[in-house]
């Protein structure tokens, strides 16, 4: 009988310790289904995330030097992310951990189906609203219970507005109004000279509301590559009256360039993003990125043969 119960306990051992899903590297099929959120998937997600990291570009700010390659485990990507954020004190990245690579799995795989690319990034949106609101000054008040007690809490200092920078802010738009009921909306529209190497952008148009001033504002863009439409979309808030410290930058995937644009402009400012990819290609798009975030989004790209779907059965 004892025989039979450690055979029993060695086989599920070695059930727990098996890798849940098979590294890309292997060369073995997988599925990345519901599977991509298992332990296992983190080895083969990085593998195809980390594959375009085969060249090392220094970023330089404040005497620190960071160094971006061939980063091909959750370990490196924090510590990358952690010097970032050590190096500006007002940047805010998300903890990477198994669930938010998989989530960023999904949306830069190039053959996720629209929707899922839609459902998944409103997903991330989510949880970056949240964490941008929690960083907005609070003042204390008191509330009293249905058993006549008092509740000492938080109440927000200043009303808030969003202000999303077209078109691919307005993806984010969705995610700030499930969670800040009745919000304001503001409106951005910046171009971009595609012909022109460094991308410059200019403003067409802005709407916001006539007290933004006196408001604290979400800024959502979801990519940030070298900053120019960011920095303009912030003087523009500026010259609107919005103190630079009240003024938070909403976004899913960054570049360090864009990032020490932003702070050395505007220093005041807060930032709050998920990811950060490391390098940018001679067309200055975000690499290994997820295309346009917008075009996928809003489902305007011309390769709509997008057919893969994640589910959780």
């Amino acid at each position: 009988m004892f025989s039979t119960s450690r055979r029993l306990l060695a086989s599920m051992r070695s059930a727990i310790t098996r890798p849940a899903v098979r590294p890309l590297f292997t060369g073995y099929p997988y599925t990345r289904r519901a599977g991509v959120v298992a332990a296992g998937i983190l080895t083969a997600g990085f593998a195809g995330i980390a594959q375009a990291y085969d060249e090392t570009d220094d970023y330089e700010h404040k005497d620190i030097k960071l160094v971006a390659s061939k980063r091909k485990s959750i370990d490196d990507y924090q510590k990358f992310h952690e010097e970032l954020m050590e190096a500006y004190p007002n940047l805010d990245i998300l903890p990477l951990n198994a669930q938010a690579l998989a989530l960023h799995t999904i949306i830069r795989d190039r053959a996720t189906a629209r929707d899922d690319f839609v459902f998944y990034s409103n997903r991330i949106i989510r949880l970056l609203i949240e964490q941008a609101l929690s960083k907005l000054p609070f003042v204390r008040t008191v509330v009293m219970t249905p058993t006549d007690a008092p509740f000492h809490g938080f109440e927000f200092r200043h009303r808030v507005v969003g202000v999303s920078i077209m078109r691919a802010g307005d993806s984010m738009v969705a995610g700030l109004r499930s969670v800040a009921k009745g919000v304001r909306i503001g409106k951005i529209l910046i171009q971009r000279d595609e012909e022109d190497p460094e991308k410059r952008a200019y403003l067409s148009y802005v709407k916001c509301p006539g007290d933004i001033g006196l408001r604290s504002v979400l800024l959502l863009d979801p990519m940030l590559a070298t900053g120019g439409s960011a920095s303009l979309a912030i003087e523009t808030l500026i010259d609107l009256g919005v103190p630079e410290e009240r003024i938070t930058f909403v976004n899913v995937v960054a570049n360090p360039n864009g990032i020490k644009k932003l702070f050395s402009k505007f220093p005041k400012i807060k930032m709050v993003t998920s990811f950060v990819d490391p390098e940018l290609n001679e067309m200055m798009y975000i690499v290994p990125g997820l295309g346009d975030f917008g075009d996928r989004y809003f489902g305007t790209e011309e390769d709509q043969h997008g057919r893969r779907t994640y589910t959780y059965h």
